[in-house]
């Protein structure tokens, strides 16, 4: 492998991003480069193993929030579905919960989004050869984070809290009883440090936890 980690073919790359101007953006740039070709791009994250499966990509390059499904569920299921394609998640918001999450994913690399084209073009050949490409300064600011305190089931009801949800409906939605919602919302409050679940479900948010 030359040491610009160029391959000897093109580089099969399908774009994940709901932002219709900065997909286009990111595929006109990547497209510049001779050895990249994006062979689909999708807006919703449940789009995203279908196109997969149809155009066979090297590497899935993968915003986190997307509709349908976060880009770090849909990684998951891209290392079931689709082993052979590397997942670098590209993503505004640098958070080390994220980070976490997305290397429990599977995911072989984990980019911010304000660095220049060319480093992710770099990124996108280097984890065709194996490696795992880590922006640094979220990977140290991971490390001094820690994992996250709250369990699956208290990151459940938390999400089940958006848009004046109330206990009745979390419950009705996730199948539990009322006194255990309210008992998983009180111990996400606590572990947040915060004053309600709503405050909760911002710190987790914030944190890379949801």
């Amino acid at each position: 492998m030359p040491r610009d980690h160029r391959p000897s073919k093109n580089v099969r790359v399908l774009l994940a991003e709901d932002q219709g101007m900065m997909r286009g953006a990111l595929a006109l740039l990547l497209g510049m480069e001779a050895d990249l070709e994006v062979v689909a791009q999708v807006a919703a994250g449940d789009a995203i193993v279908d196109a997969a499966l149809t155009h066979r990509p090297d590497v899935a390059l993968l915003d986190i929030e997307l509709p349908g499904m976060s880009g770090l569920d849909a990684a998951a299921e891209l290392r079931e579905q689709v082993p052979d394609c590397r997942v670098l998640i590209l993503t505004t918001f640098g958070r080390p919960g994220y980070l976490r999450r997305a290397m429990e994913a599977g995911a072989a690399g984990f980019l911010v989004k304000d660095g220049p084209v060319e480093e992710l073009a770099a990124a996108i050949r280097r984890v065709l050869t194996g490696e795992t490409v880590i922006d640094p300064a979220l990977a140290a600011a991971a490390l001094s984070a820690g994992p996250s305190p709250l369990t699956a089931r208290e990151c459940d009801v938390l999400k089940a809290s958006v848009d004046g949800a109330t206990v009745a409906d979390i419950a009705g939605k996730l199948h539990l009883s009322e006194s255990t919602v309210r008992n998983y919302l009180s111990s996400a409050i606590g572990k947040t440090g915060t004053r309600n679940r709503m405050e909760a479900m911002r710190e987790a948010r914030q944190q890379g936890w949801l």
